[in-house]
């Protein structure tokens, strides 16, 4: 139960990562897998600034799409589309 929370989460948090970033569309198992990764980033990302988003699936929905903005960030700097 807790791998398809997990997968729920991560899907909702690069979904909105992915809106709120305007780059290339990863579709998805791209925003799966980006959410997923984005969690641990933006916790960590925030936690170096001393914010905290609070508990529950809110607050790690919201932090996962922070983190996946930043991939998604990363990843239109290293890869271009012409």
């Amino acid at each position: 139960m807790e791998i398809l929370v997990s997968l729920l989460i991560g899907a909702a948090a690069g979904w909105l990562g992915s809106v709120l970033y305007k780059g290339s569309g990863l579709g998805l198992l791209g925003n799966i897998i980006v959410g997923i990764i984005g969690g641990p980033v933006g916790y960590w990302f925030l936690g170096k600034i001393g914010i905290t988003l609070g508990g529950g699936w809110l607050g790690a929905i919201l932090t996962g799409a922070i983190g996946a903005i930043v991939i998604l960030f990363l990843l239109n700097l290293v890869i271009r589309k012409k």
